[in-house]
């Protein structure tokens, strides 16, 4: 699957069709995916408006405020992070699959990484069982990492754990923007 960061886009009709045009920010990769194209065949383009990956800064005071919310609870770090993940909304998938196979599949998605679960439940399809797969932190956007720091602060500010102010909290989450915005360029 290739994936070509755009700015700009427009329509344009010839004698062969109407095309859609991209002004693309990496010019190779379009070209590479263009050379790579099998003639005759039809494809599917998913657009969608670019989020910018978390910080790694955020990242790590997530770990640091989970680090104290657990020593100030007596609540497991990695029980506290599951239970984030779980609250933040737009990280899952639902997927109905032959009851046989539901532990296979739970099991591989789990070995992603601490915050990628797996949920069960029953199907009204006989013979089936709903999975609810949630995608850990990795895989977040800035948005919904800006949401899991937020809930954590919340969390700690709830038991009495200190934490950076506001302004603080939004210029880690800017500097983030920054170097996100840095490596496009």
């Amino acid at each position: 699957m290739a994936e070509i960061e755009f700015d700009a886009a427009r329509c344009q009709q010839d004698e062969k069709g109407v095309w859609l045009c991209l002004r693309v920010i990496i010019p190779k990769k379009a070209r590479a995916f263009c050379n790579t194209m099998k003639s005759g065949k039809a494809y599917i383009a998913n657009i969608k408006l670019k989020r910018n990956r978390r910080s790694l800064d955020a990242n790590a005071y997530f770990w640091v405020l989970c680090d104290h919310l657990a020593e100030e609870t007596g609540i497991p770090k990695a029980d506290i992070y599951r239970e984030a993940i779980r609250g933040i909304g737009g990280n899952t998938e639902y997927v109905c699959v032959p009851s046989e196979g539901a532990d296979k599949l739970c099991a591989g998605w789990r070995r992603n990484g601490l915050g990628w679960m797996a949920e069960t439940m029953p199907s009204k399809i006989e013979g089936c069982t709903n999975v609810i797969l949630y995608y850990g932190s990795s895989t977040f956007d800035s948005k919904q990492m800006s949401r899991l720091i937020d809930n954590i602060v919340q969390d700690c500010q709830a038991v009495g754990i200190e934490t950076k102010t506001p302004d603080e909290l939004a210029l880690l989450k800017a500097r983030w923007e920054d170097v996100q915005t840095n490596k496009s360029s």
